[in-house]
């Protein structure tokens, strides 16, 4: 049997339930929408429609004589009429233009700033993941030789933002032969970044190591050593944990216990959320489809940042899934936004 097809009414319907109920927390009754200046219709049309979604699985009804919920396939089909260009084009955040830094030259900063804008203004947990150096596309890379166990690694990337990462290591390695290294790889992956140098060299190994002796060994366990170091890392910012905290009439407290100790492990999070890095503009994750243990009274709003050359980083909102969703869609988009450009701007004195 096909199942009947939404028309505009109904998905207006939906709409009206999802305000309500994201406003305040109760199911909806016909009556209600029926009197909003928002429906030109009678209670028993409205009915009828909350009856067809609640077949096609849009919105449950709690108990018998109570008005409907938005299910998350509702909550689904409500935000996917969100993510417009007319959404996007909202104006009312006019202090992130003025909140980041004048000049700066300390990413973290940055990042810092962005994570508690986001829970400032969404009055939820807002989150940052930082730029991977090895994920980073450079157009010129050099190694110093700081102490014979640590060696910096500097990276300039096509928009003139440096990058520094320190590397404990026990390999043995004169600055002549970093110098060497950094040659080698300027030469041949200027424009890739250090995974991609990492593939390379491990699948081509027997036939460099003839022309560069055992520098190719050296050269490969050191840049394995900045990939695998990251990969430890817990490279994400959180601010806005006691925002949750005070919602807890939205949670299963022990869901959210649980929920802040995946927080503070970070590295699934991070994880998690580098799969969406490359999306496009904003993305939202309501309830099971945040594949992450004890969420599913959540939804996750996010972004990335970065230039026009290279996708660095996502950010984003951590709510309930009552969250007001059409101020929260356009807040996530507008601090990404001024985040890049932030970057763009100071790329030159950022460093990490």
């Amino acid at each position: 049997m096909i199942k009947p097809v939404l028309r505009d009414k109904d998905k207006g319907v939906l709409n009206l339930i999802v305000e309500s109920y994201v406003r305040t927390g109760r199911p909806v009754s016909s009556g209600s929408i029926a009197q909003t200046k928002k429906f030109g219709g009678s209670s028993a049309t409205v009915r009828n429609i909350m009856a067809k979604l609640e077949e096609q699985g849009y919105v449950s009804q709690p108990h018998t004589s109570a008005g409907r919920v938005p299910t998350d396939k509702g909550l689904r089909l409500y935000v996917n009429s969100l993510l417009s260009e007319k959404t996007f084009a909202r104006t009312d955040f006019p202090l992130i233009q003025d909140e980041f830094p004048a000049k700066t030259a300390d990413l973290d900063s940055l990042l810092v700033q962005a994570s508690r804008l986001l829970a400032d203004y969404s009055d939820n947990l807002g989150f940052v993941i930082s730029p991977q150096v090895s994920r980073v596309q450079f157009e010129h890379l050099r190694f110093i030789r700081i102490s014979p166990q640590r060696i910096m690694a500097i990276l300039v990337t096509p928009f003139q933002m440096v990058l520094t990462e320190i590397l404990e290591t026990q390999l043995s390695l004169s600055q002549a032969e970093l110098d060497r290294a950094s040659q080698y790889i300027n030469q041949n992956f200027r424009g890739k970044n250090l995974i991609f140098v990492r593939d390379v060299l491990l699948q081509e190994l027997p036939k460099y190591r003839m022309r560069y002796e055992d520098i190719i060994n050296k050269l490969s366990d050191l840049v394995r050593t900045v990939v695998n170091r990251e990969e430890d890392k817990n490279r994400i910012y959180i601010q806005g944990s006691s925002r949750l905290l005070g919602k807890a009439e939205l949670f299963d407290m022990n869901k959210l216990r649980s929920l802040f100790q995946n927080f503070e492990e970070k590295a699934g999070l991070v994880r998690l959320l580098g799969d969406f890095i490359s999306l496009d503009r904003v993305k939202v994750l309501i309830g099971a489809e945040f594949n992450f243990p004890n969420v599913q009274d959540c939804s996750l709003v996010l972004s990335h940042y970065g230039t026009s050359q290279q996708v660095l980083g996502s950010l984003g909102i951590i709510g309930p899934k009552r969250i007001p969703y059409e101020k929260i869609i356009p807040l996530v988009d507008r601090v990404a936004k001024r985040l890049s450009q932030a970057i763009s701007i100071f790329g030159r004195e950022v460093s990490i």
